[in-house]
């Protein structure tokens, strides 16, 4: 049952307050300044109701976003690697929003939180803190049953710069490689090749185990990817060489590829040995995820498809490696050539 109540406020003008009741039902009450409104929710309301959509009052107002968050950690991020590194960003949330109820969290209240990250971080960083609530709100919606809606889907996702596509010059790849040669981590020079070679994030190689490398064959299989699913990856030429090498003299008290000196058990940290080699080749603005940008642009100059770049690293579209499309000259003049013989002629 619904009524709806009519009542000045301090300027005399009218406010409609709907009420609803339905047995079993928690009551639901909400203002308007028109009648109009008030009888339209009180519709949408009863309908949800009934339809067992409406969660405002009863799941929503009882868990905070900090118990959101809580759960999403203990019995999601925790069973997904990807998901791990979660910490950062559910750090901030909860200092910011941690203590307010789902019901109450509203997208100018998310967007005064953005605008605070954006004094201090980059548009791509602020970004991701975003995507990682959204992925949570949408836990809790899906799953838990805990909200209807997604406040996020109301927030702005700041502008992000074109992404980088700096790789490295045949000159630039050679003082590289002779640097890292000259490296007292044994590991610098077969880590750099192997990421020219295949393009592999930092993290997939890292992590990589011998049990998943084919030498006999060719190729090795990475289980654990950023967008989820397990990908074969081609071995050939000098890093193929490398790896069969390294395969003879590996320690034998762990199945990493490439294992921390000062603990077998645990990755390498080759960036301070990387900085050392950049620096002694004169090479300025790199980073370690550039040398897979050079995998990409070496392999579409080298006549490759935006298709094969896009399974060679990993990517399930093709919006990723777009950046790299301006490098395939020599193909994009072939099909101009081809196109203009067959409508022209030999003209």
């Amino acid at each position: 049952m619904a009524t709806i109540t009519s009542r000045p406020d301090k300027n005399g003008k009218p406010r409609f307050t709907a009420t609803i009741r339905l047995k079993g039902y928690p009551t639901q009450t909400a203002t308007f300044s028109r009648k109009t409104d008030a009888r339209k929710w009180v519709q949408d309301t009863e309908s949800a109701i009934r339809e067992g959509r409406h969660f405002k009052t009863t799941e929503a107002k009882k868990h905070t976003l900090a118990e959101m968050v809580d759960r999403y950690i203990k019995e999601v991020a925790s069973t997904k690697l990807k998901d791990c590194n979660t910490g950062t960003y559910t750090k901030f949330w909860k200092s910011e929003l941690g203590t307010y109820a789902l019901a109450d969290i509203t997208p100018p209240m998310l967007a005064q939180c953005r605008d605070k990250l954006l004094v201090n971080a980059a548009p791509a960083t602020v970004g991701r803190y975003l995507a990682g609530l959204s992925v949570i709100f949408n836990q809790a919606i899906k799953e838990w049953q805990w909200l209807e809606d997604s406040p996020m889907r109301k927030i702005n996702k700041p502008s992000l710069p074109r992404g980088r596509t700096r790789f490295l010059s045949d000159t630039e790849r050679d003082a590289l490689l002779a640097a890292c040669k000259l490296s007292r981590n044994k590991l610098l020079y077969m880590a750099v090749v192997t990421s020219l070679s295949t393009g592999m994030r930092r993290g997939e190689q890292l992590n990589l185990r011998w049990k998943d490398v084919n030498l006999k064959e060719g190729y090795l299989i990475l289980h654990e990817t950023k967008n989820g699913t397990v990908r074969r990856v081609a071995l050939s030429g000098l890093c193929l060489q490398l790896l069969t090498h390294a395969s003879k003299v590996r320690l034998l008290c762990t199945d990493l590829v490439f294992p921390s000196q000062p603990n077998p058990t645990q990755p390498a940290n080759l960036r301070p040995a990387f900085d050392k080699a950049l620096e002694r080749a004169g090479i300025v603005d790199f980073h370690w995820h550039d040398l897979r940008h050079s995998c990409a642009s070496y392999l579409i100059m080298n006549g490759a498809s935006l298709n094969e770049v896009a399974e060679v690293l990993g990517h399930k579209t093709l919006i990723m490696v777009q950046r790299y499309a301006h490098l395939s000259d020599s193909h994009m003049s072939n099909v101009v050539a081809s196109m203009n013989s067959k409508i022209f002629g030999g003209a």
